[in-house]
């Protein structure tokens, strides 16, 4: 059945074989595979992988976009797929993006447009990829550099009441950079009967007055992964061309790998790399 087959593999397996799988939150599963966390000596960095083969995601027709880009779908484009579900866009959505030029903040905004998202607002740092988001999903963007969150609070508040949507109830807040400073920023933004998915990574603590959830009867969730079902949904709507991933990837060969690494360190990447097999 898979002998030949070109397939996406999953970042997250689950075992499908436990409550939390039958409960639907397989991407949460506590005895899933990760390549390169927990399937010992088979790694993202290697030429070939054992997997399990039930959750693979068979690539039919590649529209012309090279078979390398599409490692990319497996968590970058994927994550902020999951995220969407967990959060339950749907066309007309008010949506806010924090990170919205990152790794996965790129593919986030793309997504959430094209899920129908009414608004699409994308707060990041970085001034060029903030003009390159209005090209790929944003309506309109933040930049926070030298901002506080009530700063950038106002000032979204100001272009809400430009635009005639509300600025107090209903957003969903998606928070893609996993820093203190991104984290304060949806905290800051989150309102009446609001979400506020928690979709980036870090170590910090973080102060909030919980109550405000009571008083706003709003919500903060995780999100992890993606649920290997969503990636041929996820797959599709990138031959459809409704997600870009091309203008976001860079191949190098994995002989390279080094000067990758002391390139995303030093933060000087423009796309996200993929290394090929040289070897």
């Amino acid at each position: 059945k898979w002998l030949g087959k070109e397939v996406i593999i999953p970042a997250v397996m689950p075992c499908n074989n436990c409550p939390i799988c039958a409960a639907g939150r397989g991407n949460r599963c506590l005895a899933q595979k990760m390549p390169g966390n927990s399937m010992e000596i088979y790694g993202g960095f290697s030429s070939h992988i054992v997997v399990p083969a039930q959750d693979l995601c068979v690539i039919t027709d590649k529209k012309g976009i090279p078979l390398s880009h599409f490692a990319v779908i497996a968590d970058a484009v994927t994550s902020p797929y999951q995220a969407a579900m967990r959060a339950e866009v749907k066309p007309g959505d008010l949506t806010i993006i924090v990170g919205t030029t990152g790794g996965l903040g790129v593919h986030a905004t793309q997504i959430y447009s094209a899920l129908g998202a009414k608004e699409v607002i994308g707060i990041a740092r970085n001034p060029a990829k903030l003009k390159r988001a209005l090209d790929y999903g944003a309506t309109h963007v933040i930049s926070s550099v030298d901002k506080t969150p009530r700063d950038i609070r106002d000032e979204f508040r100001s272009y809400c009441k430009e635009k005639g949507v509300p600025s107090n109830y209903g957003w969903k807040i998606f928070e893609w950079t996993g820093t203190a400073d991104g984290q304060a920023i949806a905290l800051e933004l989150l309102s009446f009967i609001g979400k506020l998915l928690i979709c980036g990574f870090g170590m910090q603590k973080n102060e909030y007055a919980l109550s405000r959830l009571m008083a706003f009867d709003a919500d903060i969730l995780g999100s992890w992964g993606c649920l290997p079902k969503y990636y041929p949904e996820v797959l599709k709507m990138v031959l459809d061309g409704k997600i870009q991933i091309e203008p976001f990837v860079e191949t190098r060969p994995m002989s390279q790998i080094q000067q990758a690494f002391e390139d995303a360190h030093g933060g000087r990447l423009e796309k996200r790399i993929v290394l090929t097999p040289d070897f």
